[in-house]
């Protein structure tokens, strides 16, 4: 085969520098200023002698699933504070007032103007229980601060005692519209609260007053008439019922038998404390 001339190579090499430049001219004006350095792909087969080597994509990981949200139900009142025993008195009646003022458990957190959870000493021997805020305690989020609590601290006074000393609290823990009597399930709804308020503080004797609160902490349906000047036992603590105020105030001729009923307390309370009767 014959050598190539010279001047068919110097013209073949022009050729293609000529090409060469055109196509940097093009690339430039696409942007183009460097050309990049190709990456290897770790999928990559290892080429052999005169086959190409063959390049697998990998494709990106799926997203995981989202995680489905689980909504939780508000749980019911614990009848007994899981961290009591590591609270003082009034740490666990602070910590019990908080979780009743965020409660709507029933229609009548939406009506309330304030919640009434009780007052009182945390340390009482005595604690008394009615049935529900009304008005002026609806107002000022206390119990017993109306006509009716006038009367009551009166008769806390003529047993020689103050109301600072006493703990003082109802069944239900907002106002019903218009004063109504509790409905079945907003007592069970705050019935919770109270129990728990009565094992924090662990008086010596509970007086209930009237009908609704008798009632409700002895499971019966007997009248208040029958109830009122007896001890019953609640969970080992004296219960005795008597008169609620309001209706001391609406029938005066019954404060002599609610008279009787607090010397009761007066005197039960004072053998107790000298050691003749076990509380």
């Amino acid at each position: 085969m014959p050598a190539p001339d010279d001047r068919d190579v110097r013209t073949e090499y022009e050729t293609l520098l000529r090409a060469l430049h055109q196509r940097l001219e093009t690339e430039r004006s696409f942007g183009l200023t460097h050309v990049p350095k190709p990456k290897k792909s770790r999928t990559a087969e290892t080429p052999q002698q005169g086959i190409s080597a063959k390049v697998t994509p990998t494709a990106p990981p799926a997203p995981a699933p989202p995680k489905e949200e689980v909504r939780k139900e508000p749980s019911p009142v614990p009848e007994s504070p899981p961290s009591s025993e590591a609270l003082s008195r009034e740490e666990a009646l602070a910590q019990l007032r908080k979780e009743c003022e965020q409660c709507m458990r029933c229609q009548l957190a939406k009506t309330r103007t304030n919640p009434v959870f009780g007052s009182g000493s945390p340390n009482a021997e005595l604690m008394f229980v009615g049935e529900a805020p009304g008005e002026e305690e609806d107002k000022q989020g206390e119990p017993f601060v109306g006509r009716a609590g006038q009367l009551l601290t009166k008769m806390i006074e003529a047993i020689d005692m103050k109301r600072s000393e006493v703990y003082i609290c109802n069944i239900l823990k907002s106002r019903p519209p218009g004063n109504r009597p509790p409905l079945p399930h907003e007592v069970a709804a705050c019935l919770p609260f109270l129990k728990r308020q009565i094992r924090i503080i662990k008086p010596k004797i509970i007086c209930a007053l009237g009908a609704t609160a008798a009632k409700t902490l002895l499971s019966t349906d007997k009248p208040i008439g029958q109830l009122r000047g007896n001890f019953f036992d609640y969970e080992g603590t004296k219960l005795i019922p008597t008169f609620h105020p309001s209706y001391l105030l609406r029938s005066p001729w019954e404060k002599a038998k609610a008279w009787e009923d607090l010397k009761k307390v007066r005197d039960t309370l004072k053998a107790m404390r000298e050691g003749k009767t076990e509380p």
